[in-house]
């Protein structure tokens, strides 16, 4: 991983909200239901239900999910109508070890 790619990631995680959305999804089971359509978490979470939890706008939560996406810390699934999330853990795990190198 390079400078740039941290540096995004760390533009990524300098809001509260979105790493409290990393932090839930490395437990999904934990802090949301899983989907009627689903039940299980196998793809992540639901967009619409991490919007409830964060009780942000539509608008607010998706530029967020975007943020998190576009700095490779998150991957989505489509079903239908709906888009789900999880972490992506190699990229997780690449910022960590760069981190640990680079500091």
């Amino acid at each position: 991983m390079n400078t740039e790619e941290i540096l995004i990631i760390n533009k990524a995680l300098s809001n509260v909200t979105r790493i409290h959305i990393i932090n839930w999804l490395k437990s999904p089971e934990k802090h949301f239901p899983p989907h009627p359509d689903l039940g299980h978490f196998n793809d992540g979470v639901c967009g619409q239900f991490i919007k409830d939890k964060t009780n942000l706008s539509q608008p607010t939560i998706s530029s967020y999910l975007a943020t998190l996406q576009k700095a490779g810390l998150l991957l989505p699934t489509r079903h239908g109508k709906w888009t789900y999330f999880k972490r992506n853990e190699k990229t997780i795990n690449e910022y960590v070890q760069a981190l640990n190198t680079t500091l």
